[in-house]
Parts: C-alpha cells; structure tokens; sequence
C-alpha cells in the first residue's frame, strides 16, 4: 500500500502522541502506587562496609570471620569474587538440600539482578562484604519464608506475604503489594523461595539507595535523567 507523505506525518504524528499518552499514563500509574508510601516506615539493612586492602581487613576480623572467609575462598576461587554464574550454583546447590523451600532454581538472569544491586563498587562480580553481606539477608529472609509458610506448602501465598514482607522491613501499601505479585507471583498468586529472595534484594537495595540519597530526610529526591538510568538499568 502507498502512503502519502502527508498521511504519514499525519499517521506518524498520532503515533507519537499514542505512545506519549500511553508513557504518561504508564508513569502516572507508577507514581501513584507510590506516592502515598512513608520511606521512613521501610527498614533495609545496613549497608556493607567499603573494600578494604586485604591485608588490613585480614588483620582485623575476628574467628567467625576469618571462617567465613575461608568458606568464601572455597566458594569464589582465586580471584576472590563471586560472578552471576558462580552465585547461582552456589545457591542452587543449597537450597537443593532444603525440600520444604519450592522453587524452581535461581536463574541466570535473576542472579545478575542481585549482583547488579549489591554490587556497590561495580566490579560486575560479588566481593567477600558484598557477598557476606547477601549471604547473612538470604539466611534472615529463608527464616521469614518458612516461618510464614503457615500451611507449609513451600510457597508463601498471597495472604500470607504482607506478613512476610512486614517481618522483613518492608510493611507494603495494598498497591504496591499487587503490583508485586504480578511481577513475582504466579498464576495463583504464589510466590517462591527464589522469588520471593529475589524481590527482597532488589527492594532491600533501592530502599537503600532512596534513603543514601534522600540527604534530608524529606521523603523525597531530585534525579536526572543519567541518574535515574544509572539506578534503574544496572539493577
């Protein structure tokens, strides 16, 4: 079919203003799912500490550290840092041994996903406080999971979850909580032992990063477009 030029411009014209439209309203949905949220009443962990010269950091862990970090040498090799494909092994090979958690593996792409959120010096890799610092949220997180698990059928279902997301610092408004289930639950509404990590990560992290740079506290923060594709794309 032969369009004329000035069908086109008109055509292309709606076009753009079709997906303008559709963008605000995306967005304007989004925002209105959070705008009544109080970051005050989310607790994310403490961040861990910067990377430090081994030597020193060496010198100063106690006995319990000292065997964590020989574990972790075994778990990450020479190079002392733990990749995408080298931390799903490790925790598919764990949660293996555990019956009572349903899932159906860590994937590939949902472990970049954590990386990418903990990776706070952006080695694309997990160093030993990173990795440490994952570990001790995933143990914490299991012990909600199970305990939440009322009708112990491995899953968290969904009127089981606001409590569970609760216990871990996360209290969600009924918004919110929807739309995470869409994204992490499936069809029934059940949400997973690597799903149900895998959101917390991710909410663990932003929640950190909003409060790092919400300096004053006010509830709200100023980003350009750099900014917010430098929080949003490496996630």
């Amino acid at each position: 079919m032969r369009i004329s030029s000035g069908l086109w411009k008109s055509t292309n014209t709606n076009f753009t203003t079709d997906k303008m439209f559709l963008a605000k309203n995306l967005i304007g949905g989004i925002i209105n799912i959070v705008s009544n949220i109080d970051p005050a009443q989310f607790i994310p962990s403490d961040p861990p500490p910067p990377r430090r010269p081994l030597n020193f950091t060496e010198a100063h862990e106690n006995d319990e550290e000292k065997q964590f970090r020989r574990v972790f040498h075994q778990l990450a090799g020479d190079d002392m840092e733990v990749s995408p494909g080298e931390l799903m092994n490790i925790l598919n090979k764990i949660i293996s041994k555990h019956g009572s958690l349903k899932t159906d593996g860590f994937s590939i792409e949902s472990c970049r996903s954590m990386v990418a959120v903990m990776d706070s010096d952006s080695t694309g890799k997990l160093g030993f406080h990173e990795f440490k610092y994952l570990w001790n949220n995933i143990k914490r997180w299991q012990g909600i999971y199970l305990t939440h698990d009322r009708d112990r059928s491995g899953v968290i279902s969904s009127d089981e979850l606001p409590n569970a997301f609760r216990a871990a610092g996360f209290p969600l408004n009924e918004q919110l909580f929807k739309l995470i289930i869409r994204r992490y639950c499936d069809e029934h509404g059940d949400m997973d032992f690597d799903n149900f990590i895998g959101c917390l990560v991710r909410l663990d992290a932003m929640c950190r990063a909003f409060k790092t740079l919400d300096k004053d506290n006010s509830g709200s923060i100023d980003l350009d477009i750099k900014e917010w594709l430098q929080l949003t794309m490496y996630s």
